[in-house]
């Protein structure tokens, strides 16, 4: 539990924070997760998307579509799943437990994946190390881990895709994990992907079992990934409403730690008293077990939203 009232150490849980804090869940502003507040927009399903079992031919256009926009070298396999969680607690299990480095603080499901595998977690040499490439929650950017079995989590790199570490795919022993809900912001799709090498991966795909994503995933999936357009455009609206908040931040007296457009992280002292008093104005954030000075927020969706933000920050 990350911050002693019961609420899990994730973004989310806003359902607990209405029970303590009250209204609907209507009413409030979920700031507490890196998921871009204007997704991207849903087309319309065919009746067999949902109706019939995904087949191999939508499968195989969805491979291409995350071939092409991720720029996948060609000796690296694609594997689709239903959300990178559903990859990250499965990869452990693709190599005989031992030593796991994990570049921390970030994401604490590859931690508690490992744990649960019976790997032990370490600060030195160790045969499998992760990194969270930007890292969440303060954005840094990382290397190539240094491991016969090499973890490169992008959940949020589709913000800079130049800084991808996706050359490396081909090389034995890495996996680079890509999130489809945190940058598209369809969260609730579940649609992840693994890309690297091949072994590897036919592993996972073992233990996912068949049909792993749905068919309006798919659909959805690969016409989201063909729309570079759209993509271009999120990039810059993402990263000038970043500034928008590091600047209205900064005006209420918080300190810039880091982030990436998707979520930005600040000193602001007393991390918790900063919560509850967003929070009773029906505004969630994100705090951390490991640093009591430390407040994440996500990006507004609307200017009301905004507004409410600014007045709750004045208050």
């Amino acid at each position: 539990m990350g911050n002693g009232e019961g609420i899990v150490d994730h973004g989310g849980g806003v359902d607990a924070a209405v029970a303590r804090w009250g209204g609907v869940r209507a009413d409030w502003i979920d700031l507490s997760t890196g998921i871009n507040p204007q997704p991207y927009p849903l087309p319309d399903l065919p009746g067999p998307a949902f109706a019939d079992l995904p087949d191999a031919g939508a499968e195989a256009a969805l491979v291409q579509a995350a071939r092409q926009f991720w720029a996948v070298p060609e000796e690296a396999a694609v594997l689709a799943a239903p959300g990178a969680s559903a990859l990250i607690a499965r990869l452990p299990a693709l190599r005989p437990a031992g030593r796991v480095r994990i570049a921390g603080p970030t994401y604490n499901e590859h931690g508690r994946a490992f744990r649960a595998a019976g790997w032990q977690l370490v600060d030195g040499a160790a045969e499998a190390a992760v990194v969270v490439h930007p890292n969440n929650p303060d954005g840094r950017f990382h290397d190539l881990p240094q491991a016969a079995f090499a973890i490169i989590d992008e959940s949020f790199c589709d913000i800079a895709p130049g800084r991808s570490l996706m050359g490396h795919a081909t090389r034995p022993g890495v996996v680079v994990l890509k999130s489809f809900g945190k940058f598209w912001g369809l969260a609730g799709l579940r649609l992840g992907f693994a890309i690297g090498d091949p072994d590897l991966l036919a592993g996972l795909s073992r233990l996912l079992g068949p049909w792993p994503v749905s068919g309006p995933a798919l659909f959805v999936g690969t016409k989201a990934l063909r729309d570079g357009a759209w993509a271009d455009a999120t990039r810059a609206r993402l990263t000038a409403d970043a500034a928008r908040l590091d600047r209205l931040m900064a005006r209420a007296g918080a300190g810039l730690v880091g982030g990436t457009p998707l979520f930005r992280l600040y000193d602001v002292g007393v991390a918790q008293d900063w919560q509850n008093r967003l929070a009773a104005r029906q505004i969630w954030t994100r705090i951390f077990p490991y640093s009591d000075r430390w407040l994440r927020l996500g990006l507004p969706g609307t200017e009301a939203h905004w507004a409410r933000l600014e007045k709750a920050l004045a208050a």
